[in-house]
């Protein structure tokens, strides 16, 4: 929690103004510590998806750490998965189908994990607009995986999902990660990735697994080749 808003700004492509502008509105989650404000990474950029703002590809290229070799958003898509027909009437039945599909360890206690799931979108629905919700959770302790997997659901019937655009939802990209760090950068990845028009499409028309993981890498390709500064575009609010 220690970013200024002077760093907000730079990672939301937007002024400072504009910052206070938001925090003046409570939208925007902040903490005040004496006469300064401080932000929490993984919680602004949760926000920042959920309303679709065009993030600097700052924070996509950041580090997963020291020395270590960052899992890239394709690769967790691989180890997660992507299942289709997946039933559910509401949004507690189609988490616990979403659930059962998860590809986790024997030893995760899934019955666990659909409470916290539930739990997470009490705080306020992990849908994002245009059909789509994130589900995730953010807990190492509880899950003990050995690395960060995104698995892609599309529904059977769309459902409500108190959407920030109280559209229903028909896709769910569910973030399991072992550590806060690893969850941020997969977020960040896949915020970067759907605002991509082609990547939107595929995933509008539930294409075929080649077909979305080669968009995946597509992007990655792209993001590889073009400098941090200007990766992220400029954002329409000033």
């Amino acid at each position: 929690m220690n970013l200024s808003v002077r760093d907000v700004a730079k990672l939301l492509n937007v002024s400072e103004r504009t910052i206070y502008r938001w925090i003046d509105r409570g939208t925007l989650p902040v903490y005040r510590m004496g006469d300064q404000f401080k932000f929490n990474r993984t919680e602004l950029l949760e926000w920042a998806t959920s309303r679709r703002l065009n993030v600097s590809a700052d924070i996509v290229a950041e580090p997963e750490s020291a020395g270590g070799e960052p899992c890239r958003l394709s690769d967790a898509l691989k180890a997660g998965g992507i299942f289709y027909r997946i039933g559910g009437d509401d949004k507690a039945s189609v988490l616990r189908s979403v659930v059962e599909v998860l590809r986790l360890p024997d030893e995760v206690d899934r019955e666990f994990l659909y409470e916290v799931l539930l739990a997470r979108e009490s705080l306020g629905s992990t849908g994002i607009g245009d059909g789509i919700a994130i589900p995730h959770v953010r807990n190492p302790v509880v899950l003990h995986v050995a690395q960060p997997t995104v698995t892609l659901c599309f529904l059977e019937h769309p459902i409500d999902f108190e959407a920030i655009d109280a559209q229903p939802v028909h896709t769910l990209f569910t973030l399991i990660s072992p550590t806060v760090r690893s969850h941020l950068r997969m977020l960040s990845q896949l915020s970067f990735s759907l605002r991509k028009p082609s990547f939107r499409q595929v995933i509008r028309e539930q294409g075929v697994r080649e077909a979305i993981l080669a968009e995946v890498v597509q992007i990655e390709s792209d993001l590889a080749l073009t400098p941090p500064a200007t990766a992220g575009g400029t954002g329409a609010t000033k």
